[in-house]
């Protein structure tokens, strides 16, 4: 196998999981304890290979006039973390997300270029490693219902990646909500400070909107999201960040609301499942969101074990 940068393949590309678990936070992580420093040294840097880069700029191109309706839009890149304290219950722990800035048509050229591989670097390092690519952070929301039910999406046919699969409902935290278009200029550390400060709300508000735009549920029978950490598919290297969140209605409740949800459109059918029957679904979910449910599981696992 070729170790050049250009051809490079992690090791852990070729093993049998699907995602690789970037960090784990089982007690979950409450707005207080999860800070972002917003940041353009974590922008994604331009690979070295012109022709590569080059193709970034041809797929796009190719895909808009396959799809006139494709839009440019800003995301979030995820570019690593700091974990302060032992991630314990005692309140005591921290975390900090490292976020730079891309958009759809550098995620479409890197991570879902064919040739996505030969955008990594050889490294251990997550953040190394995917240093040329857009890595756009998405997030995911593993909902419980007041029954004890599990909220899973299958996603329509009809969208771009993974049509017809199973999901958690989610999307991405995004820049324009939170005012952000570009890496504005910082006059002094309580700028920084403040838009560091609207990026780590949008990344809690951004996932109860995604709940109650693709689910239907009032925002009001959501309880505050938990931050239990961020998976990374290994196919084409995509990012997530999971969210615990309880809701207070039933699953027949959820159900009816479904019918009716703003997001409806992108999923065919809204499944309300035990534990053990997510288990069983979960080899039809994209490698984040299995990665995801492995998040919560560690949770699981860990309150029960305290």
């Amino acid at each position: 196998m070729c170790i050049g940068p250009l051809c490079w393949i992690p090791m852990e590309q070729t093993a049998e999981s699907p995602y690789k678990l970037l960090v784990s936070c089982p007690y979950g992580l409450s707005p207080s304890q999860l800070s972002v420093i917003f940041d353009e040294s974590y922008d994604r840097i331009p690979h070295p290979d012109i022709d590569l880069e080059k193709s970034i700029s041809e797929i796009w191109d190719s895909r808009v006039q396959q799809n006139g309706s494709l839009f440019n839009g800003k995301k979030f890149r995820y570019g690593g973390y700091v974990m302060h304290g032992e991630g314990g219950s005692n309140q005591q722990s921290h975390m900090c997300l490292h976020l730079g800035l891309t958009d759809y048509r550098t995620f479409v050229g890197t991570n879902l270029n064919p040739l996505w591989y030969k955008f990594l670097f050889p490294s251990e390092d997550d953040a190394i490693q995917c240093q040329h690519t857009a890595s756009p952070l998405g997030n995911g929301a593993v909902v419980e219902t007041s029954d004890k039910k599990l909220l899973v999406l299958q996603r329509s046919y009809n969208v771009g990646e993974f049509p017809g699969h199973f999901v958690f409902p989610g999307g991405h935290p995004e820049p324009q909500d939170a005012g952000l278009e570009s890496h504005q200029c910082r006059n002094d550390s309580k700028d920084s400070e403040l838009i560091n400060e609207k990026v780590s709300q949008e990344m809690f508000d951004s996932i109860i909107r995604e709940v109650v735009e693709e689910i239907g549920v009032p925002a009001v029978s959501l309880c505050d999201p938990l931050f239990i950490g961020v998976s990374r598919r290994q196919l084409n290297v995509r990012p997530a960040a999971f969210f615990f969140i309880k809701c207070s209605l039933e699953s027949k409740e959820i159900q009816q609301l479904y019918s009716s949800a703003q997001d409806g459109f992108e999923s065919t059918q809204l499944y309300t499942v035990s534990m053990v029957d997510l288990e069983n679904m979960i080899s039809n979910m994209p490698g984040c969101h299995q990665g995801g449910f492995a998040l919560y599981r560690l949770m699981v696992d860990t309150l029960k074990s305290t």
